[in-house]
């Protein structure tokens, strides 16, 4: 056996050894930061190459469709995501006592809500044609529950029996609930003016009562909602314009809806 010199010795050089030398660390150093500049390069060259080729010019190429329609017929499952459009703006219109009674009656049978749901229904196709998604509601439709529109009209007329040679022409009213009075008076400016310059009609103003103003439906609805109520003539001295002429009628309210939309000006 080696004696205790020996050991000690044996122990001490290879202690000595196993110790990397400066010259072997500068290498490891080296072989390191060549190996990391390699890995940058790599990394800048395919970066630069994906920048290069991705381009507005050939992100919808010939090639890149291709490729695409190649990879739908490999695998038919395989969606390609559209974008969800956009909802149409929405208006409510209120055919007056359509689904609960007949409103005014005239001695012939005429009745007041034949007349109103003739028009309104005009008004929805007209606004439709537009471009917007319209409700045709009926008086007490469960669908005017906190109902959210840009505007809501009801239409009504009036009444059958002969009052006086002044008892003709329309009257517009504004929501009172609203939460905007503002607008609601605006669209109430708006349907007067227009439908006061599409009919030729006259505006009666001093027989807007309570029950205009305050009407049902308006309670109804959310109150964001920008809502008016129009009477468009008097079943009586009216009768030929509101019967014989319902498009140029429900023209005149589609204008004043249109006019308060699009802001458009009002004397």
């Amino acid at each position: 056996m080696p004696n205790q010199v020996e050991l000690s010795y044996y122990h001490t050089d290879m202690s000595e050894t196993s110790q990397p030398t400066p010259s072997s660390k500068s290498r490891i150093k080296s072989s390191i930061t060549l190996s990391a500049l390699s890995t940058i390069l790599t990394v800048a060259l395919v970066l630069a190459t994906l920048f290069t080729m991705w381009t507005p010019a050939n992100l919808f190429s010939n090639q890149m469709l291709d490729n695409l329609f190649q990879a739908w017929q490999a695998n038919p499952t395989l969606t390609i995501p559209t974008p969800t459009p956009s909802p149409r703006p929405r208006i409510g219109i209120v055919a007056g006592h359509w689904g609960n009674d007949s409103g005014a009656v005239c001695s012939d049978g005429l009745t007041e809500m034949s007349v109103n749901l003739e028009i309104a229904t005009r008004v929805q196709q007209l606004l439709l044609t537009e471009g917007y998604e319209v409700d045709l509601l009926q008086e007490f439709d469960e669908k005017l529950y906190e109902y959210q529109a840009l505007a809501l009209v009801s239409i009504h007329n009036d009444s059958c029996n002969y009052v006086n040679d002044q008892a003709t022409g329309f009257k517009v009213a504004a929501a009172a609930s609203s939460a905007y009075p503002e607008k609601a008076e605006r669209l109430s400016g708006c349907l007067t003016d227009r439908y006061g310059k599409t009919t030729g009609m006259t505006y009666h103003a001093n027989t807007i009562t309570g029950d205009m103003t305050q009407y049902h439906t308006f309670r109804e609805i959310n109150t964001n909602t920008t809502a008016a109520i129009i009477e468009t003539g008097f079943l009586n001295l009216d009768r030929r314009i509101l019967t014989e002429q319902p498009d140029l009628v429900a023209k005149g309210i589609a204008n004043g809806v249109l006019c308060y939309i699009k802001n458009e000006p009002v004397p």
